[in-house]
């Protein structure tokens, strides 16, 4: 299982419905074309429906009210009409050649509630062959039904004259034993009772044969006849535009899922910690983006962040760290700003602070963007002082409109290959410790080389800056993961919109230079690291490293 992908609630997928609302709408609006296009493609079907009153078609048959009570069971009736007799009579009528089956595929039978009518609907491709057919079938039911019932009236008047000649006979033969008894024997008593009950039996067998042979035969008739049908039953575009909407609709939200499940990136401040183990010390919004060309104003919605990110930072530091890395799980400028903004922060508390450009040109979208934001000039740098050009006084530049920050810039080296994995920038550092309170080094990303994870060794804390929409989770887990392996404890992220390069956010200054250093006087002059420490550090509580 990819320890990555967080587990997902509700505001995940509103906020995923949100993002991917244009390919639920594309797919919706697909869904709803195809619906159009299969419902041209279909032929119209048009329906007729007969209603047929059942009647009992005999002397001896009754009919209860309901479906299912009685002699006659309406739904058996209401398979009869589809039955392959009624359908052959249905084709005769109709003067159709078709196989009585495909006929009978074309009717359906309802029975209403409580009633003894069969409502019989025929289908066919034109309004006039549905009336038709549904009559057909009508006249076939009844028709079928009136043969049925006459043939079972015939075959009782056969059996109740063939029982009268047989009772006929036997009073034939006990009148014969009559005139041959004796008067007044036994014997004639017992032939006169026989001869009496045979008589009963012929009068009785005579009055059904003649009730038979009156009975008049009814199976039904048609209470209501199929009227022309003046629109198809199918198709039924309404039906099918909302079918094909829903699939549309419903493959949207699948699709919309599925990229979701796919996406790694970081879409706002939850994705960063879940699944990465990383604490979320901080998030930006839009509104509170820092800029290119300047630190947050500290009243301001980013300022007021960045001060409780900084009251977190020093609460989360041991008394005797002094080095917070900041760097980017993904690249771009998101660790520069930060950078900025935390050492801009700190100072504010009349503190010392010196701020180290560490992302050296050769992995910079722009070659001087501490320069830019702080007003300071771009070059000597840390890169000339790693490479011995220069001395560490000739790198530090006071930052104007902040006093007690100091900018060391990432200088202007073309050639940096192995400088933050030597020696002398872990001197330097060891300098810088012990001349000021804290010391913020801007930290190339982790995703672009090991420069991190060396800077990493020699800080006392780490914080990643991630930006949404462009850092993906796995990026924050290696990054994280690369920091603590060199035992550098990571005190968390902050989560940034999405950047521009800093390149784009801000024009050249006229005539292709750099820009210029912002104007103001700072309140003191600018001092020599090395030989006037005094002027650049205060003098603080030893051991402290907490804001007054």
């Amino acid at each position: 299982m990819d320890s990555t992908r967080p587990s997902y609630d509700l505001s995940d997928y509103l906020g995923m419905f949100r993002r991917h609302w244009w390919v639920m709408l594309l797919l919706t609006a697909a869904g709803l074309g195809a619906a159009a296009a299969v419902t041209r493609a279909q032929p119209p079907v048009y329906a007729a429906s007969t209603s047929v009153l059942v009647q009992p078609a005999g002397p001896d048959t009754t009919l209860v009210n309901g479906r299912t009570k009685g002699t006659i069971n309406l739904d058996t009736e209401a398979q009869l009409v589809r039955s392959t007799a009624v359908a052959a009579g249905a084709g005769a009528l109709l003067g159709s050649t078709a196989p009585p089956n495909e006929l009978a595929r074309s009717v359906a039978v309802e029975v209403p509630a409580n009633t003894a009518v069969l409502a019989i609907s025929y289908t066919a491709a034109t309004p006039a062959g549905a009336r038709a057919g549904s009559h057909a079938f009508a006249e076939a039911y009844l028709r079928n039904r009136e043969d049925s019932a006459r043939a079972e009236l015939t075959a009782q008047a056969t059996a109740l004259e063939a029982k009268l000649k047989q009772v006929n006979g036997e009073l034939s033969r006990v009148n014969a034993r009559l005139a041959g008894a004796a008067p007044n024997s036994s014997q004639r008593a017992i032939l006169a009772s026989q001869r009496d009950t045979a008589v009963k039996q012929i009068n009785s067998l005579t009055d059904r044969l003649n009730e038979l042979s009156t009975a008049t035969v009814s199976a039904g008739r048609i209470i209501s006849d199929a009227p022309l049908p003046r629109r198809p039953v199918r198709p039924e575009p309404l039906l099918n535009l909302a079918t094909g909407g829903a699939l549309g609709l419903l493959l949207g939200v699948g699709l919309a899922v599925l990229r979701q499940r796919l996406d790694r990136r970081v879409r706002r401040a939850a994705d960063a910690s879940r699944g990465t183990g990383v604490t979320v010390l901080a998030a930006l919004d839009r509104h509170g983006a820092p800029r290119f060309d300047d630190v947050l104003a500290p009243h301001g919605t980013g300022g007021r962040i960045f001060q409780r990110l900084r009251n977190e930072v020093l609460a989360s530091l041991a008394p005797h760290d002094r080095v917070v890395l900041v760097t980017g799980a993904s690249p771009g400028c998101a660790a520069t700003l930060v950078a900025a903004n935390l050492a801009a922060s700190l100072a504010r508390t009349g503190r010392e602070v010196v701020l180290v450009g560490a992302q050296l040109p050769e992995s910079l979208l722009d070659t001087n963007p501490l320069a830019r934001i702080f007003g300071v000039a771009p070059a000597p740098g840390l890169s000339d002082v790693l490479a011995g050009r220069v001395g560490l006084a000739e790198a530090v530049r006071r930052a104007p409109r902040h006093p007690w920050l100091r900018v060391i810039t990432a200088g202007g080296t073309a050639s940096a290959a192995g400088l933050l994995q030597s020696q002398r920038l872990r001197d330097t550092l060891d300098t810088l410790r012990g001349r000021a309170d804290w010391i913020v080094v801007e930290a190339p990303s982790t995703a672009t080389g090991a420069d991190a994870q060396s800077l990493a060794s020699l800080a006392d804390a780490a914080i990643l800056a991630v930006e949404v929409r462009r850092t993906r989770r796995p990026e924050v887990v290696d990054a994280a993961e690369q920091l603590r392996r060199v035992g550098t404890p990571v005190l968390g992220a902050v989560i940034l919109p999405r950047l521009p390069h800093s390149d784009e956010a801000v024009p050249p200054a006229p005539g292709g230079g750099e820009p210029a250093p912002a104007t103001g006087s700072a309140p003191r002059d600018q001092a020599d690291l090395d030989g006037e420490e005094s002027t650049m550090v205060l003098n603080r509580v030893p051991g402290t490293g907490s804001a007054r």
